[in-house]
């Protein structure tokens, strides 16, 4: 199987190292899409020996997937897998991912913090996520207990038919809504999501996250 792993990343310079270190010795093709960085991170990436794709501005998580996921299906993959590059998601949650991917008739799996464990997550946060939840199932009927988690795996026909347009980080519920309206098979895996300081610093504020589910729901007032 031709797998690929993507990974959107912006100022991620420092974190990147670690997280590219980790997945070194593992069987995937690996592209790092730089989301108009101003830092080293395209540097990194390059030093790591892996493709390097670059946005000239900053466009956003989902638009930085958009662009890593249609190179990876260019060049023949048969598997999608997302990846962050903020150091919060494990390389060893990879081989769980892919065997369900591939012994399933799986055409999407997620990974899932609250099946598995989310050391240091915030209260609010943790609020926030099953409200998301809660919205999701309601919205879509998918019955999943994590819905805003980057760790993904996708065939290459799940990949090609889902063709979000969100660039922001409302991708991943948009990616969730596509995946129930077109029927595909939607599994989930234990996974560790590992917060730190730095991470929960840069990452998206509550605030954020309500602006995300309100022009979710309106959109889906409206269609």
């Amino acid at each position: 199987m031709r797998s690929w792993i993507v990974i959107p990343a912006y100022n991620e310079a420092v974190r990147l190292t670690h997280v590219l270190r980790g997945l070194r010795d593992k069987p995937f093709q690996i592209v790092v899409v730089d989301d108009g960085s101003g830092d080293q991170t395209a540097a990194v990436a390059s030093d790591a020996g892996v493709y390097v794709l670059r946005h000239l501005i900053n466009r956003g998580q989902g638009a930085a997937l958009r662009t890593g996921i249609q190179f990876a299906l260019d060049h023949g993959a048969d598997e999608v897998i997302t990846f962050d590059a903020d150091g919060q998601h494990q390389a060893e949650d990879l081989s769980s991912l892919v065997k369900v991917l591939r012994t399933t008739q799986a055409d999407l799996v997620v990974g899932s913090r609250f099946l598995g464990s989310a050391p240091g997550i915030p209260f609010h946060r943790w609020c926030l996520l099953k409200m998301a939840v809660v919205f999701t199932r309601f919205t879509t009927g998918l019955n999943l207990t994590d819905v805003h988690n980057g760790l993904r795996a996708m065939t290459a026909d799940a990949a090609g038919k889902l063709s979000f347009t969100e660039d922001g980080m409302a991708h991943a519920s948009q990616i969730l809504s596509m995946a129930a309206r077109l029927k595909l098979r939607v599994h989930e895996v234990p996974c560790s999501i590992v917060y730190s300081e730095q991470s929960l610093a840069k990452g998206q504020r509550s605030s954020a996250a309500f602006r995300i589910l309100g022009r979710l729901a309106i959109s889906r007032l409206l269609r």
